[in-house]
């Protein structure tokens, strides 16, 4: 189920009827910068849970007993 053309044009009409072609650009540009602050947003938020996953599995049980064994063999 995709939209067609005539839904797209049927869609443009209807807001070009409800916002007048004076408002249509300043509406579209508070529209294309609410779109950049959620990918900033979403980017921000994959950078915190990047560092913060690492540090979570340096610290696990499992990696401290593998760097036990490790320096066991060494030693």
């Amino acid at each position: 189920m995709s939209i067609g053309i005539w839904q797209v044009v049927l869609i443009l009409v209807i807001v070009l009827i409800l916002f007048g072609a004076g408002k249509l650009p300043k509406v579209m540009g508070d529209v294309a910068s609410g779109v950049k602050n959620f990918k900033k947003g979403m980017k921000d938020e994959d950078e915190e849970q990047t560092p913060r996953a690492l540090s979570e599995e340096a610290t696990s049980p499992e990696m401290k007993m593998d760097r036990t064994k490790d320096e066991a063999a060494k030693s």
